[in-house]
């Protein structure tokens, strides 16, 4: 693992690392395999309750992905591989909220 990476890049990358691992990759992916881990790696890393508590406080990403000790490109993937049931507890959160 690259020594320049923080305690929250190493821990994203281990988990992608690790996804590869568990689905028997080998070198080089497509990048639809590619991006089926990133989604994997970030339901992984961000549980959707976790995701809900933390949106109650911050809509900030920077201070979100920060809070969920994750990197923001994860962050991002987490919100892109939201299903319907996901993005409709995260609209009644908000509507709490407000």
């Amino acid at each position: 693992m690259d020594k320049r990476l923080d305690q929250v890049e190493r821990r994203c990358t281990l988990t992608h690392e690790l996804i590869h691992i568990e689905r028997k990759h080998v070198g080089c992916q497509t990048a639809s395999v590619e991006l089926e881990v990133c989604l994997e790696t970030a339901r992984r890393l961000i549980p959707i309750e976790t995701l809900a508590s933390e949106l109650r406080w911050s809509n900030c990403p920077d201070e979100l992905a920060d809070e969920l000790w994750v990197t923001l490109d994860v962050l991002k993937d987490r919100v892109r591989g939201l299903t319907p049931d996901e993005l409709a507890l995260l609209v009644a959160t908000e509507a709490q909220v407000h």
